[in-house]
């Protein structure tokens, strides 16, 4: 069958220049639309497909991603097919009204005493292909919304020494530090936010920032390393007063 094909390919021959006229224009047929018909056939199946989706994400896939959770995570909802990725031992405590990306990939430090823990509140959402690394403690505070593409490094995974990450060795305990989000932060897509940082109440992280120390509440942050730009809106005069003092401190 090989030396056939081989054969038509070649086109060394009328015959064979005839066979691959034939096959190309079988390969590339230009199938005329029957508007009403084919429209048709779109919509159900476009019907069919929404359908089987949701039935397997309500019934399926939800059902199975909760068994791996603690706390209340009522009318929790799972953006996409298949399963948020959890690996190592970490516990995850979820609130109620959150959205996942199925894309999403937390993973636990498999060397941590106790067991690292990721403290979800409610109506938190996180985006598609975000990984949270959870070193020790990770926590998301009520509202929190982050984009895609959004990397919590809780923990790095390798030693600094070149001879012990040669040889396999963890990460060591001072390479490991909490993270949280304050209350109402957003972070932008491609945020990448290092261990040891808290990020305050309402503050915005603006996309590919790389958030190495604290920011303050209620602020406009970027950069690399990210800074706090301009104060926000403010909920309150009290919350206004301490952003301004941060951002003079922070200057």
């Amino acid at each position: 069958m090989f030396s056939i094909l081989t054969w038509v390919r070649d086109r060394e021959h009328p015959l064979a220049c005839r066979l691959y006229v034939i096959a190309r224009s079988i390969k590339f047929a230009d199938i005329p639309i029957v508007p009403i018909v084919h429209k048709t056939l779109f919509n159900v199946h476009k019907m069919v497909a929404v359908v089987l989706s949701e039935g397997l994400r309500l019934f399926y896939w939800t059902p199975l991603f909760r068994t791996q959770l603690s706390g209340s995570h009522r009318r929790l909802h799972l953006a996409g097919h298949g399963l948020p990725l959890v690996t190592g031992p970490v516990r995850v405590k979820v609130g109620d009204d959150c959205r996942f990306s199925t894309a999403v990939t937390i993973s636990g430090r498999a060397s941590s005493r106790p067991h690292p823990r990721l403290e979800i509140g409610s109506n938190v959402g996180i985006g598609w292909q975000t990984t949270i690394c959870v070193g020790s403690r990770v926590v998301f505070e009520d509202n929190v919304r982050i984009a895609g593409r959004a990397f919590l490094a809780g923990y790095p995974g390798h030693p600094l020494d070149s001879e012990a990450r040669a040889a396999g060795l963890p990460d060591e305990e001072s390479q490991i530090g909490d993270i949280v989000l304050r209350k109402d932060v957003w972070l932008g897509t491609g945020c990448i936010v290092s261990p040891g940082v808290e990020i305050g109440e309402g503050t915005i992280v603006a996309a590919g920032s790389v958030v190495t120390k604290d920011l303050p509440p209620y602020v406009l942050a970027a950069g690399t390393p990210a800074k706090a730009l301009r104060p926000l809106a403010f909920s309150s005069s009290h919350a206004e007063n301490d952003t301004v003092v941060a951002l003079k401190v922070s200057k």
